[in-house]
């Protein structure tokens, strides 16, 4: 399960922005440079997770393939509901063998 970021959404938000614009004026000869040095400004921890929110963003955006973050939480929320279905259908199964079970004769596992 994915806790809190250490990181505000503004922040993600501001840095992401930071790196489209610095790459479109061509500030940096690289993303790489871009991303390494914008990281350093606004004090994030690793430039790789800068550069994993700018994965993201341009995957949100359409600019990339992949699953956007609206439907990896909706995956997500269906596997949630996928796995609490299955624990109440095992519960019913034993409930209805438990009730099946004619008294006297010993029960049918």
């Amino acid at each position: 399960m994915v806790g809190p970021s250490k990181y505000p959404r503004e922040l993600r938000e501001r840095a992401v922005r930071m790196v489209s614009e610095s790459l479109a004026s061509g500030d940096y000869p690289s993303e790489f440079e871009a991303i390494c040095t914008i990281a350093v400004k606004l004090g994030i921890g690793s430039p790789e997770t800068l550069r994993k929110w700018v994965r993201r963003a341009e995957i949100d955006a359409g600019q990339r393939p992949g699953k956007t973050t609206q439907e990896l939480a909706e995956i997500r929320e269906l596997k949630r509901e996928n796995a609490e279905l299955r624990r109440a259908n095992e519960i019913l199964k034993s409930a209805s063998a438990f009730f099946a079970a004619e008294p006297g004769r010993p029960p049918k596992y």
